[in-house]
């Protein structure tokens, strides 16, 4: 309820403002011809049964060993065929699934809008196990050698053994009363499983107890309505060597220790969607749907990219020379790494993008808001 009164607010907001200013500001940028400078191949596609109306759940692509994983809202689970995009196997787990898949070698695991939890095998898609942790889970599980964390929207933190999901132990955050519809995916390093919350905090829990090795409040709230001190940290963590990456909306980016927590440089940036990385530079979709890469060093900007302001872009990531997003048309978009110039652009299925793409070798595979697939191939142009 407070996710759908968060919507109204935001909606109340935009009414109360001019409607000619909000119409000059907001209006999606139009679609221009650029030079190419990457020919792209449409592979294949695929279905995951979504629903007739576009839901944006955090039901992402996983792959691994040469399989690539989906899940749709209507309840199917199906694993291809990297390069052919061949059915392996499909699972129907009759749920409202809106979080996952998480995969790790011989188990993936999906969560529920009913907080359900449910592993199943990766070579068959047989159903080991289910459990319930109480709260919605929009986020996909992180799944480690013999844990599974699930991250429920209620500010709980759950470790699932991977054997059978009873549950480890939990440990739970304050979620403020107004915040955005998303959380963020833990990440798994070493001991340690690191996630941020609507609070605008970072937390790594160690793994053994789930006790708190440490927390830091990243992005402090700011503003005197609860939309204004909206703060949420939503996407999923980037790890790096010693080095942890975040971002929130109407918040900061900031590099922490991995040990202690500890900000090294933070600096004012709003975004919801993920980051993508490479060895120098961190890569960010903002609110206002500009791409911008920034030194992993000290958060310096090396480029920003405009054109395509206000398309609902998804997260970024990084593809051979290229930064990959994608938008609220179905459209994926190709820029250039080093200049942030647009390099190649594909259409999908016209639906909306929400998750970030996912890039495997030299695919790229994106998955739209009703549970198409598809994958494509960048080359450069000779």
């Amino acid at each position: 309820m407070r996710r759908i009164l968060m919507l109204i607010a935001l909606a109340a907001l935009a009414v109360g403002c001019s409607k000619n200013k909000v119409k000059d500001v907001d209006k999606p940028a139009k679609l221009v011809s650029f030079p190419a400078t990457l020919r792209t191949s449409h592979l294949w596609s695929a279905s995951v049964g979504g629903t007739s109306v576009p839901l944006r759940l955090g039901l992402d692509v996983a792959v691994d060993d040469g399989r690539v994983f989906a899940a749709g809202h209507g309840g199917e689970v199906a694993a291809f065929d990297l390069k052919s995009g061949r059915v392996i196997w499909k699972a129907r787990t009759k749920l409202p699934l809106a979080g996952g898949p998480g995969v790790a070698t011989d188990l993936i695991a999906v969560g529920g809008t009913n907080g359900e939890v449910i592993a199943l095998g990766a070579a068959s898609g047989e159903v080991h196990w289910r459990v319930n942790v109480g709260s919605e889970v929009i986020a996909a599980p992180a799944v480690g050698a013999n844990v599974i964390v699930v991250r429920a929207v209620d500010g709980r933190l759950h470790a699932l053994a991977k054997s059978d999901g009873h549950e480890l132990w939990q440990l739970q955050q304050t979620v403020p009363r107004l915040s955005l519809r998303g959380t963020s995916q833990p990440r798994l390093v070493g001991d340690l499983a690191i996630c941020g919350y609507d609070n605008g905090r970072v937390v790594a829990a160690n793994m053994g107890d789930g006790t708190s090795a440490w927390e830091n409040l990243v992005s402090p709230p700011q503003g005197r309505s609860e939309i204004e001190r909206l703060n949420d940290i939503d996407s999923t963590p980037q790890i790096a060597g010693n080095d942890v990456y975040v971002v929130g909306f109407q918040g900061k980016i900031a590099m922490l220790a991995l040990d202690t927590g500890q900000i090294w440089w933070s600096h004012d940036l709003s975004s919801y969607r993920g980051m993508g990385i490479d060895d120098d530079q961190l890569y960010v979709s903002t609110g206002e749907g500009e791409v911008i890469a920034l030194s992993r060093r000290n958060g310096s900007e090396v480029w920003r990219q405009k054109a395509l302001a206000h398309r609902g872009l998804s997260g970024p990531v990084v593809s051979g020379d290229a930064v990959v997003v994608a938008d609220y048309k179905g459209y994926v978009h190709w820029l250039d790494r080093k200049t942030g110039a647009l390099a190649a652009r594909a259409s999908t299925s016209k639906n909306r993008i929400t998750n970030q793409p996912v890039a495997a070798g030299d695919e790229v595979l994106v998955i739209d808001d009703r549970g198409h697939l598809n994958a494509f191939r960048s080359r450069p142009l000779k």
